[in-house]
């Protein structure tokens, strides 16, 4: 077994997200990824996106 990529990691943790994720993918992230990995990954991209959201709202509401 091979460790995925950054790349990989930002892409499956991104399509988990959303909402799209397959279930191939879950399992093969379960089986080949760090549980660690992905839940920096996954906490790294919730806080950016709390940011965008905030960032948006007060510069629509200024």
């Amino acid at each position: 077994m091979t460790k995925p990529t950054m790349i990989q990691v930002i892409k499956s943790v991104l399509a988990a997200f959303i909402g799209v994720q397959s279930e191939a993918n879950r399992k093969t992230d379960f089986t080949q990824g760090s549980l660690k990995t992905y839940i920096i990954a996954g906490v790294a991209f919730t806080i950016l996106f709390i940011g965008l959201i905030i960032f948006v709202v007060s510069t629509v509401l200024a």
